[in-house]
Order: C-alpha cells, then structure tokens, then sequence
C-alpha cells in the first residue's frame, strides 16, 4: 500500500464520503418523518423505513469499508469476506423491500375494502422480518463455503500462509455465485416480478378512473385512484432508479464471468460502484419531490429542529382511510344513534314536569 494518494483516489475518496454523509443524513430523515407524523406510519411507509434503514447501513458501513479496501487494505481473508458479504446482505435486503412495496401497493388496490383487514401492521412487520432473515441467508452464502479460497490456495502467490489477502471484492467473492445464485436467482427474477406488479397495478387504477358507473358510497373512489396513482408512480421510479443503479455492475460481473478475457476499463467499474452507493442516497429526494407528507415532514423537522423555529406540533394529515372504496351499503351495519344524557338542570326540570299533571290529577280526585 503506498503511502500517498493518487489524484483519482482522492477523488473516488471524496465522492464516496460526499455519498455516503448524504445518504445517511437524507435516510435517517425518511425514519424521523415517519415517527413524528402518524399519517406515515402505514405499511407501504413500514416497507420504505426497512428500506432507508438499509441504506442508512451503506453510508455509514459499506462505504467506509469500500474507501477502506480501495486504498489496498492488506487483511484476513475471512474479514475481507465478511466486508463483501455485507454489501450483498443490504442489497439483497433492498430488493426484498422494494418487491413487498409493490405487493402492498398491488393489494391496495386489488382489494381496497377488504386491505386493512388482510394487510395487518402485524403482517407487516412479519414481513420485514422475512425480508431481512432472506437477505441475511443470500447474503451470507458465500461464508458458508461457495468463495474464492480455494482458488486462491492453489495460486499461493495471491495469498499468505496465514491468509492475508489484498482486499478486493472479486478476489473473495465467486463469480459463479454472484452471476447465477445472486443475480439470476435473487436480483433478476424480483426486478422481473416488481415490474409486472406495477404494470398490473396501472392498469387497474386507470381502469377504475375511466369507469363511469356511479357509486353509492358515500367516499369518492377517484380522489382514492388518484392518490393511489401519485403514490405508485413515485415507488415506481425508486424501483427504476435501483435497477438503473444496480444492473451495470451486475452486467459487468457477467462479462468478467463470461468473457474473462475481455478488457473492462476501470473507469467503467468504478462508474458502477459510484451508482450502486449513490442509489441510497436518492431515495429520500423522490420522497420529498414526490410524496406530500414526506416533504411536509421534511420542512417541519428542518424548520423545528435545524433553524431553531417553535413550530407547533405537526398536525396529521387525514388517513387515506376515509377515501378508501366503502363497501356496499347492504354489507355495512347499521349505526345506533347515542343520544347524550341530559344535564342536571335539564333532568330536575324534565322530572318537574312530569310530576305536575300526577299533582293536577290527585287535585282533581280530592275535590
């Protein structure tokens, strides 16, 4: 490792830190937003705060240890290992988050009177958990066995007796494992999946938009599609700008795999791992151009919190609840009307009226 930096590293250096204080200040927003407002915390926005946690852990975790390994960082094998599968573990977290958005999203509007009877917040939270137990399983594959050890020991000149190892992420990871486990299995097929679920979920939102039939609910289900719409186009575009981000670096590991002989220039490589990392720093920049609560939350926390304004409490918005689809008025109980109880002087003065005609009738009687 030498002892001073070149012009290019100390740019790479420099762009990774920029990305990575952006990512983890703007993510860490996202989580915040959804504690202080309680119109967020539904299970779309449980989803996204998994999400921005993920990312939260690639600007203050993988980055550095990229920096780190990008300066020649002499290590243990195995710790150079477990730095590579870290990365995967968020990405595959990542993906899984973004696969069970959309599958919220689609049910919301395939079943919108029946969706917060079937989409629980206990159902939600299972569901992150599942998704992190997943990524954790994909991700950490690669400690199990399927790595590049044994490669190396038979070329003793890359690695020590005692398994120290120049740090670089294909020199421990497989490429075999990364192209057909990795990509293939776990990164293609939810991208594939995810975008069927969105063009399904367009065409039924139009579809409802463009039906004419009037309904007798007393909600108004197009102020509902319309909402849906905004709220799905903006998720759409975070799933576009993840695939956007991830795919070159993907495709690249299919050419080292495919074509070993093949030239990549570095500048390429380095291109990919600068879209990869700035991927977690976009997301909360979609949420504030395109999501009104979250750019409401943003400018109340900036405003309360970073220019020192006492503000009151944010207010809360009210919950897409009262827009959703009703269901047919024949499936609805019916409401008993409570009557409040009269006051004290109102009770004395009913009791007195009621006594003076038994008064006037015992008169009557007498005489």
């Amino acid at each position: 490792m030498s002892g001073t930096l070149t012009v290019a590293q100390s740019l790479y250096i420099g762009m990774e830190m920029l990305i990575a204080v952006s990512s983890v200040m703007g993510n860490v927003m996202v989580v915040w937003a959804v504690k202080i407002n309680k119109s967020l915390r539904d299970t779309t926005f449980c989803f996204i705060v998994s999400l921005a946690l993920a990312d939260i852990a690639v600007g203050a975790l993988v980055i550095p240890l990229a920096i780190t390994i990008s300066i020649g960082l002499q290590t243990h094998f195995y710790s150079c290992l477990l730095v590579a599968c870290t990365v995967l573990v968020l990405t595959q977290s990542s993906i899984l988050a973004l696969l069970a958005i959309a599958i919220d999203r689609y049910l919301r509007v395939k079943i919108p009177t029946r969706y917060k009877r079937v989409v629980t917040p206990r159902r939600a939270g299972l569901a992150v958990v599942l998704c992190w137990t997943v990524a954790f399983i994909v991700g950490l594959t690669p400690m199990l066995g399927w790595n590049n050890l044994w490669r190396l020991q038979q070329n003793s000149s890359n690695i020590s007796s005692d398994m120290i190892i120049t740090c670089q992420f294909e020199t421990v990871i497989s490429m075999n494992y990364m192209v057909y486990f990795n990509f293939f299995g776990w990164v293609l097929p939810p991208l594939v999946l995810m975008l069927l679920i969105y063009a399904e979920i367009f065409y039924m939102i139009h579809k409802q938009l463009n039906n004419k039939k009037i309904n007798t609910s007393h909600a108004d289900p197009n102020k509902y599609y319309d909402k849906e719409l905004n709220l799905a186009k903006s998720l759409a575009l975070v799933l576009f700008l993840f695939a956007v981000s991830w795919l070159p670096l993907h495709i690249i590991n299919c050419i080292t795999l495919f074509c070993p002989e093949c030239n990549k220039p570095i500048a390429l490589l380095y291109v990919a791992i600068f879209l990869t990392h700035g991927n977690s720093a976009v997301n909360p920049i979609v949420y504030a151009f395109r999501i009104k609560k979250f750019r409401t939350a943003f400018q109340k926390i900036l405003q309360r919190y970073f220019c020192c304004k006492n503000l009151p409490t944010l207010e809360i918005q009210p919950s897409d609840r009262k827009d959703m689809p009703q269901s047919p008025p024949s499936m609805q109980k019916p409401m008993l009307k409570l009557e409040s109880p009269p006051q004290n002087g109102q009770r004395d003065k009913g009791n007195q009226e009621a006594q003076e005609p038994k008064e006037q009738a015992l008169e009557q009687n007498t005489v």
